[in-house]
């Protein structure tokens, strides 16, 4: 259930491990690059960092190939990031990991193309999911109109919501008699503003712009970032929150890139062609449901992406965190024993999310309420560990690493415990502060 990027991959994991699959898509898919309905957020910028493309990479080899040959842009981190951290510039260390940036619309096409090109894979367009068929211990398929009206029931050994934030599944589980699933919200109170620039020919290319706040300022917080897109285009967004959101005026966008920690994309867009209208939006809370931890689960049900757990797209997370749950589908339907398979599933997708969770709400507390009020004592430590951790990587390349191997979610958490790491973490930055954006490295 869903055509987006999460059931686009759950599609792609099912068909590798030898299934038939039927997607359920309640809007129709564009035939190419285009914008797909319901998909709000791709008028904003969107990262797809390392540990995304790794996972996408294991269910569709040499996808990534494909992606730059249609215009997207790998960038080297942090070769090619230039960015004001909460406590300094970033150094352009040798690459470390990377990111695939490119627009929405293209990141999802290529994807679609291989997927719904696979023989096991067929669509039904313009089709609503309505329920589920079952009881509290088997789901056995699912029930779904056309957008003319017409009622279906579908069987299926499997059943995959992956219809994104608005799913209703919470009903459809208390329908089947399951007790409510824990959810938990956290408002970042974050508003977005974004444009589309073309950019100037001078410019240099396939360079990643991150100016952060500082949460240890005074709020109201505000950041501006530029990523480069295909056909020779920036995308472009600033951020803030209350008593500093950005304007929806287009006349005021250049002068809030200018107001924040550093002018630095105000100065670049200046000499650029604005393609876009200003979009801006304010739908940016964090929330997660815990089925993992639901005593009773279902069998031949399994829930990912958006429907599982939403975070601040600051953070540029939603993207990596629905492929490598994807990835955890296609490994456990991989494995020869199907007991317990739904079960297993979404055990193994809470540890993605609840990776990706942490990282996000231990850093928006802050903007609960403009104070730490509510933090809890685990979103204090991460996030004073963070603090430190960014620090050193300001001036060490250990440190350096281990933040972008756990900010791409390439890496688990643990590995911040390797002796190295914790020898850098705990000495701080080896080199004086940058008082400015760092060089370009010199050609060999």
């Amino acid at each position: 259930m869903g055509g987006g990027l999460s059931g686009i991959l759950a599609a792609a994991a099912c068909a590798r491990a030898g299934m038939t699959v039927t997607l359920l898509e309640r809007h129709g898919l564009p035939a190419g690059p285009l914008r797909r309905r319901g998909v709000p957020q791709a008028r904003h910028p969107h990262v797809l960092w390392s540990g995304g493309v790794e996972a996408i990479e294991a269910l569709l080899p040499k996808i990534t190939s494909r992606w730059l040959a249609a215009g997207a842009h790998r960038i080297p981190l942090p070769t090619g990031l230039v960015c004001l951290t909460a406590r300094g510039w970033m150094r352009r260390w040798d690459e470390m990991q990377y990111a695939i940036v490119c627009s929405r619309d293209l990141l999802d096409w290529v994807i679609r193309e291989r997927v719904l090109a696979m023989p096991e894979v067929s669509v039904y367009e313009q089709t609503r999911a309505t329920g589920l068929i079952g009881n509290a211990t088997r789901v056995r398929g699912v029930t779904c109109r056309t957008s003319g009206g017409a009622g279906q029931v579908l069987e299926a050994d499997l059943v995959v919501d992956a219809s994104g934030r608005g799913s209703d599944i919470q009903r459809w589980l208390l329908c089947l008699g399951l007790p409510p699933v824990r959810e938990v919200t956290l408002p970042s109170q974050v508003a977005y503003a974004s444009r589309v620039y073309r950019a100037p020919e001078t410019s240099p290319a396939g360079e990643l712009v991150s100016i952060q706040c500082d949460p240890g300022g005074r709020p109201p917080w505000t950041s501006a970032g530029l990523i480069p897109i295909e056909h020779d285009r920036w995308h472009v967004t600033l951020t803030g929150t209350p008593g500093g959101y950005p304007s929806r005026d287009d006349s005021d966008f250049e002068r809030f890139a200018r107001s924040v920690r550093h002018p630095l994309v105000g100065d670049l867009i200046a000499r650029a062609e604005p393609l876009t209208r200003v979009v801006r939006a304010h739908s940016t809370d964090n929330r997660r449901r815990y089925f993992e931890k639901c005593r009773n689960w279902p069998d031949g049900l399994v829930v990912l992406g958006d429907a599982v757990a939403t975070y601040n797209p600051l953070y540029g997370q939603g993207m990596t965190v629905a492929a490598q749950s994807a990835l955890a589908l296609h490994r456990e339907l991989d494995r020869s024993s199907s007991r317990r398979l739904s079960r297993r599933v979404q055990n193994a997708v809470s540890r993605p999310v609840a990776m990706a969770w942490t990282l996000a709400t231990s850093a928006d507390i802050l903007y609960q309420q403009q104070s730490s009020a509510g933090a809890t004592l685990q979103s204090l430590i991460v996030q004073a560990a963070f603090n430190r951790l960014t620090h050193a990587a300001t001036g060490r390349p250990e440190a350096a690493r281990a933040l972008l191997d756990t900010m791409t979610l390439s890496r688990s958490p643990a590995a911040l415990m390797r002796p190295r790491v914790l020898h850098a973490f705990l000495r701080g930055p080896a080199l004086h502060d940058l008082d400015g954006p760092p060089p370009r490295p010199t050609a060999p």
